[in-house]
């Protein structure tokens, strides 16, 4: 039960931003900044970085439907997003996104443990300024949306199924600036 009364019995975020209309906005505007771009970084791989922020944040509606959504981009591999949770220096990605995760994860849990160590590793792996800026904004912007979500005590379902097809949704209609709480 949520913290606060939400007229909306909407799960996660969704039922936040059906409260609060006049913050869903710009919330959805970011989101969609952050994760529907190809520039850089592919939208699969922007979702990776929402899915394992959350992961690490313990927030199961954001591992949930944003790991559904990484999944969508990558149907050719059913467990790849378990795998990135679970220990993503061993899963089947690039050096690259293992260095941008690594970068991501200092994040996640503070700012100031990112190290240049870290960021020479991704640059060497290939990453561009661009990807780096993304990585930390997406892992910054996440631990938010996490606290949010977790600090207002807001419901997540338990079918998969449910994130699965929001996650179809997300990708092939409604993006996240377009889409509406419901």
């Amino acid at each position: 039960m949520a913290h606060i009364h939400l007229t909306e019995q909407l799960p996660g975020i969704r039922g936040l931003m059906a409260f609060r209309p006049e913050t869903a906005g710009p919330l959805n505007a970011l989101a969609e900044v952050l994760l529907r771009s190809d520039e850089g970084l592919k939208k699969g791989e922007r979702e990776l970085i929402a899915t394992f922020v959350s992961s690490r944040n313990d927030c199961f509606f954001c591992k949930n439907i944003h790991g559904a959504v990484a999944q969508y981009y990558y149907p050719e591999n059913e467990t790849l997003v378990q795998e990135v949770q679970r220990d993503y220096h061993a899963a089947p990605i690039s050096e690259k996104m293992k260095a941008l995760l690594a970068i991501a994860e200092s994040v996640q849990l503070g700012g100031k443990f990112v190290d240049s160590g870290e960021i020479v590793q991704a640059r060497q792996a290939g990453a561009s300024d661009l990807e780096i800026h993304d990585t930390v904004l997406i892992a910054a912007a996440f631990c938010m949306f996490n606290r949010y979500v977790d600090g207002l005590g807001t419901f997540a379902p338990d079918n998969p199924e449910m994130y699965r097809e929001r996650a179809r949704k997300v990708a092939e209609e409604t993006g996240y600036a377009g889409s509406s709480p419901r």
